[in-house]
């Protein structure tokens, strides 16, 4: 990543250093940024182990490339925003079509003003393989398309389901020769339904830098080093508020409150973002020509923004500063940035152990559980309906997979012994910004696993009570 230092466009190194402390100090789990500004990177960096070539799943920050390939879709005149949905679909329509549905329009998926109550997805996901557009038809519209905003990712996955009508491929394959490979984006990987369709509001992975090169883009309203690949007037459209901001009290102070867009939030002091679940930021400050992308999991999204506004924005100035000592003490800790982990002794006891747990009743199905290490060695067996071995090296991050949440997900575990006896297992669902705490203190105690995931929100403990003990 070539960057130049924050001072000659413009930016203290001391702001950056103090956003990553603002940070740490609220023990925010960020997993890697890029930093742009005029068009330039400035600062950067990755939480060890994640790293700038690992894609992060970034939730619903898909949203806003999904609608980016509906406007490259009215770019090339296949498609219009006031095209009416039922036209689209017309071979997944329920038997009776009421007039809200009729009226429904592609702009009112664009800017989720569907008219649903609430949001429908999970009627889709409920839908398993059969077609789950006809499951979003089929949902009630209570009220006219356009005239009410209810955030809804099944929308989202209508505008992918229609990119995909239209054009024959999924929508990553439409996205990716016009805008993702331009851009320099590498890697990404979209999640499909059962039927082949990505999913739209969410399942995008992409790296922390593809993010900031995106952001880009939409700040410059479309154009990347020359090349116009998304119109400036749809550009224009995703950042324009079509959803009006909030007037309840505290409104003003909340960067969910200032609107929404195509796949976009208006945020305060004149920024917009896509951002997604566990912390995933894709912000664009106009007025300090600045791009800031996030990858992490964090369960207070609203703490980053607001370090963001106050360090990162705040401290922006209009013309190069002087060099600065503090530029090469940023690179350093940009260098040096490791997820905090708990600590483990630097050289671990080699005792074997045999421990088998039963874990009390819990959503993930697991049923119990069989703890082993030998010498260096080790492997924790989750039995239940989605049976798992996760293998570990004390002392050593090591790589796999894992089942669960109904697919296979990349896993980063570190195991070790801490000083008072505890055998603590890191599990890093590297590519989810999600992780798993796994501790068993004692040989007579119970086992835990601490979930810190986006539908646990600030965290979720599992217990398993020892059963039979080997050792």
């Amino acid at each position: 990543m070539v960057q130049v230092s924050p001072e000659s466009l413009g930016l203290p190194s001391g702001a950056v250093l103090a956003w990553l402390n603002a940070l740490a100090a609220d023990g925010l789990e960020v997993h890697g940024f890029t930093l742009r500004r005029s068009g330039r990177v400035i600062a950067g960096g990755h939480w060890f182990p994640y790293g700038p070539e690992r894609v992060q799943h970034v939730y619903s920050m898909s949203k806003a490339f999904a609608a980016a390939g509906v406007g490259l879709l009215v770019q090339e005149g296949r498609l219009r925003v006031t095209d009416r949905v039922v036209d689209l679909f017309p071979d997944a329509l329920p038997p009776v079509v009421g007039g809200h549905l009729r009226a429904m329009r592609v702009e009112d998926l664009l800017t989720m003003r569907t008219g649903h109550a609430a949001d429908v997805t999970d009627a889709l996901v409920a839908a398993g393989d059969r077609d789950w557009a006809a499951a979003f038809l089929a949902q009630p519209v209570e009220f006219r398309p356009g005239t009410h905003f209810v955030y809804n990712s099944g929308a989202s996955f209508l505008l992918s389901a229609l990119v995909q009508r239209v054009t024959g491929g999924t929508l990553l394959e439409f996205l990716t020769p016009r805008l993702l490979e331009p851009l320099g984006v590498r890697g990404a990987r979209w999640v499909s339904n059962a039927r082949g369709v990505n999913l739209g509001g969410w399942g995008l992975h992409l790296r922390t830098g593809d993010v900031a090169r995106f952001g880009q883009l939409l700040l410059n309203r479309g154009t990347w080093q020359g090349q116009t690949l998304l119109a400036p007037d749809w550009v224009d459209a995703m950042s324009r508020a079509h959803t009006p901001p909030g007037t309840n009290t505290g409104d003003e102070l909340s960067d969910w409150a200032q609107g929404y867009g195509y796949g976009l939030w208006r945020c305060r002091h004149g920024a917009y973002r896509a951002d997604g679940a566990f912390g995933q930021f894709c912000v664009m400050m106009p007025a300090q020509n600045m791009v800031l992308a996030v990858t992490a999991g964090v369960a207070d999204m609203g703490r980053v923004l607001d370090h963001t506004w106050t360090h990162l924005l705040g401290n922006a100035q209009e013309s190069p500063l002087p060099p600065s000592a503090a530029t090469e003490v940023l690179w350093v800790r940009c260098a040096g940035l490791t997820l905090p982990v708990p600590e483990i002794l630097t050289s671990p006891p080699l005792r074997d152990v045999q421990a088998h747990f039963t874990f009390d009743p819990n959503d993930e199905g697991w049923e119990a559980a069989t703890l082993t290490v030998t010498g260096e060695r080790g492997a924790l067996v989750l039995e239940g309906q989605a049976p798992n071995t996760v293998r570990f090296t004390l002392n050593a991050w090591e790589e796999q997979t894992l089942d669960t949440w109904g697919t296979t997900v990349a896993l980063t575990v570190r195991a070790g012994w801490q000083a008072d006896g505890t055998l603590a297992l890191t599990l890093l669902l590297i590519e989810d910004g999600a992780r798993w705490e796994v501790r068993w203190p004692a040989p007579d105690a119970p086992l835990t696993v601490r979930l810190c995931a986006p539908h646990y929100g600030e965290g979720h403990t599992l217990s398993a009570r020892a059963s039979t003990l080997g050792a």
